[in-house]
């Protein structure tokens, strides 16, 4: 019998269950280990560093009081950036960052030259972000992230810069997985448009 209902597949499970039992020692093993990794998704959703560390410390001190409640129906990890992902969007709100200029909302669908909508990536077309590893040109990429609205914008910090899976996507934002290929594949597209002006062809 499974004793402590522990999710096998995650490999966080005997820290986790220690802080649910208040080993405030164990609850510092995983902010060594998810600290940098929260920071970046935190900055490439801001792009603003303070912003991004005061988003990491309010979603450690939150994981901190509610980790008794965390079920282990996923990987902790998962649940851990979902925090992350969820006050940087709040974030993005009361800042008003998210920006409205018509090449970049999304308001309208992506045509194709027959104008029918377009159909997700393939799987394993490199992203635009892989097209430019190398460049000097991160600036100029966290500049056309910050242009994507907050929706776009996670699902493109999320899966082409920390790769998760779509089905992790769909976990942590809590939408189909055919609503994040959707958002990946017009965030992409917007994305390499941005790109294209600024560093040229990729």
């Amino acid at each position: 019998m499974k004793e402590r209902g522990l999710n096998a597949t995650d490999e966080d499970a005997e820290v986790v269950f220690l802080c649910k039992r208040g080993n405030t020692d164990a609850f510092e093993v995983l902010v060594s280990k998810y600290q940098r990794k929260m920071l970046n998704i935190a900055y490439r959703m801001l792009g603003d560093y303070e912003e991004a560390c005061e988003i990491v410390q309010d979603a450690f001190v939150s994981a901190y009081k509610s980790i008794k409640f965390f079920r282990e129906e996923s990987r902790f990890s998962t649940w851990l950036y979902t925090i992350v992902v969820n006050l940087s969007k709040n974030r993005l709100k009361q800042l008003r960052l998210k920006e409205h200029r018509e090449g970049l909302t999304f308001d309208n669908p992506i045509d194709s030259d027959d104008k029918h909508i377009k159909g997700d990536p393939v799987s394993d077309e490199p992203s635009v972000l892989e097209k430019i590893e190398g460049r000097e040109a991160r600036d100029i990429v966290q500049k056309c992230i910050n242009l994507l609205g907050y929706e776009f914008r996670e699902v493109i910090v999320l899966r082409d810069i920390h790769g998760f899976s779509y089905d992790e996507l769909s976990d942590m934002l809590k939408i189909k997985e055919g609503t994040v290929k959707s958002r990946l594949f017009r965030a992409r597209e917007a994305l390499k448009n941005c790109l294209k002006r600024a560093l040229g062809d990729l």
